[in-house]
């Protein structure tokens, strides 16, 4: 069988290691962050999910899903998957 995914707007930020970015993303999320930076130029953001703890590269997004869980979503996928809702 066939399945289509049903229609639904979704909540997302892009993540950026810049400061005015991540205190959106803290704002988006309701919670303190945790950003590993053991490789400087490419910062982490780690993420609690219903899985465990995900991490998101700079450029991710972050999604708010369905029941307010949090989790990442490499930019390429967001890109093809999710478009702008009116």
């Amino acid at each position: 069988m066939k399945y289509r995914k049903k229609p639904v707007v979704i909540e997302a930020i892009q993540f950026f290691d810049e400061s005015i970015c991540i205190l959106e993303i803290q704002a988006f999320m309701n919670a303190d962050l945790v950003i590993d930076y053991k490789e400087p130029e490419h910062p982490k953001l780690k993420i609690s999910t219903l899985e465990g703890v995900m991490v998101a590269n700079e450029g991710d997004y972050i999604i708010k899903g369905v029941q307010g869980e949090f989790y990442p979503c490499k930019q390429d996928i967001f890109e093809k998957t999710y478009e702008i809702a009116n």
